[in-house]
């Protein structure tokens, strides 16, 4: 499984997050403490917003290289700042080892990331090509049931829906097709997904074990991630919370709105 990153908040360096604390989505690439595989080295990826209005798209660096070996990663994080960003290092369930495959994934002013898979997703992969309008068919690039569930949700927001029930619609569509194709293997979720405004985070599984998921208001932002980057205990930054199973967040800064993500629905509940 991968392990994934997001943050929202005042402009700070990415190095802050994805290279410098103790338990870092570096480190997390060598020695994941909370995934099936320890070891995240099948590439890795970036995306940040400037936050200018006139740039609303998205830069975006992806290779193939593993995170902890990649002089350049490291580089750049030290260099570029950001009110809003992801990062995330692959652990390939099955496609190949490409750059193509590699998170985020991007199309407009969307960015995304994602941590789990599609049980047997070959028996269903190309009934779900087929749900793709011709422009965001042509917009995928590579291989990954990630790449194409994002692109299905962009389909359904561009037809009118909120990002949240975007995404509980293709769930609810994964869902209904991996049922018709006879598929008992789970359908496993976290996610991240942004506009450059707002992190949309979710937590989901067909069955009872969803990919782990936290999120941490600190000083200067919001935080998600599928592992705590601090020791637990670190009193610089304490609040680590774990996203309930079959839920979403909506961060924006230090504004966070918990929702439960229902198939075909979102009912919005106000984070305490």
């Amino acid at each position: 499984m991968c392990r994934l990153l997001a943050y929202s908040g005042e402009p700070i360096f990415l190095e802050d997050l994805v290279c410098k604390p103790e338990h870092s989505l570096v480190r997390q690439s060598m020695q994941a403490e909370e995934a099936k595989l320890t070891t995240n080295g099948d590439g890795f990826g970036l995306g940040w917003y400037t936050g200018l209005a006139e740039r609303p798209e998205p830069g975006v660096y992806r290779e193939v290289t593993p995170a902890w070996s990649d002089e350049n990663l490291l580089a750049l994080c030290a260099a570029v700042r950001s009110p809003l960003f992801f990062a995330h290092v692959r652990a390939t369930t099955g496609t190949s080892v490409a750059r193509q495959n590699c998170h985020p994934f991007h199309y407009r002013q969307w960015l995304f990331i994602h941590n789990g898979q599609i049980g047997d997703y070959a028996k269903i992969r190309r009934r779900m090509e087929s749900l793709l309008p011709d422009e965001l068919y042509a917009a995928r690039k590579g291989a990954t049931d990630s790449e194409l569930m994002f692109l299905l949700a962009v389909n359904h927001i561009e037809r009118g829906m909120t990002p949240i029930d975007a995404m509980a619609a293709m769930l609810g569509d994964v869902r209904q097709m991996m049922g018709e194709a006879g598929i008992s293997a789970p359908l496993r979720f976290a996610a991240a997904l942004a506009d450059g405004k707002t992190i949309y985070a979710f937590r989901y599984s067909s069955d009872n074990r969803p990919p782990t998921l936290y999120v941490n208001r600190c000083s200067h932002g919001t935080i998600v991630a599928s592992e705590p980057l601090q020791d637990r205990t670190n009193p610089c930054c304490p609040e680590w919370a774990a996203v309930p199973p079959d839920s979403a967040v909506s961060v924006s800064g230090a504004d966070i709105e918990q929702h439960a993500l229902r198939v075909g629905q979102a009912d919005i509940r106000r984070a305490a």
